[in-house]
C-alpha cells in the first residue's frame, strides 16, 4: 500500500549561469536519493511568479511557501538531506550576519574562481523531471 503523505514542495532556485552553482546543483542532485528538490534558475519563468527580487545575487529556497536564503538557504538544504546535511544544525549556532558576511564574500568571487557560462544549464534526460522551466 502507497503512502498518503505528500511531499514537501522544495525548489532551489540557483544562478543558471554560475559555474559554481551549478556544480553545486549537481552534487546536490547524486546526494538527493529521494528526489525531494526540484530546481530552477534565477533566470527562468518560474521566478518571476514569485516575490523575488530582480537583482538578487543569492541561493534561494522555497519550501511550502517560506523563502530562505544565502547561508540560510544552504543551511535549509543540507538539512533536508537528513543524514548527509545533519552537521548543518551545528551551523545554524554561528549568528546568521557572520553566515551571511562568509556567503556574500565567496558570492562576489564565484564568477572569478568558478567561471561564468554563456547561458544557463539544461538538464539531461535524466535531469529533466528535476527541473522547472
Amino acid at each position: 500500500m502507497k503512502s498518503s503523505v505528500m511531499k514537501k514542495e522544495r525548489i532551489i532556485i540557483f544562478d543558471g549561469i554560475c559555474g559554481f552553482c551549478n556544480k553545486s546543483i549537481d552534487l546536490l542532485i547524486k546526494l538527493d536519493k529521494d528526489k525531494l528538490f526540484k530546481y530552477t534558475s534565477l533566470q527562468g519563468e518560474y521566478v518571476k511568479k514569485l516575490e523575488i527580487a530582480k537583482d538578487l545575487d543569492s541561493i534561494v529556497f522555497y519550501e511550502e511557501g517560506q523563502l530562505y536564503y544565502k547561508s540560510t538557504a544552504i543551511l535549509k538544504i543540507l538539512r533536508s538531506l537528513g543524514r548527509v546535511g545533519i552537521l548543518a544544525n551545528i551551523f545554524f549556532i554561528i549568528p546568521k550576519f557572520i553566515r551571511d558576511f562568509i556567503y556574500d564574500i565567496i558570492a562576489k568571487y564565484r564568477y572569478r574562481i568558478f567561471g561564468k557560462l554563456e547561458s544557463c544549464r539544461m538538464p539531461s534526460e535524466e535531469e529533466k523531471e528535476l527541473f522547472i522551466a
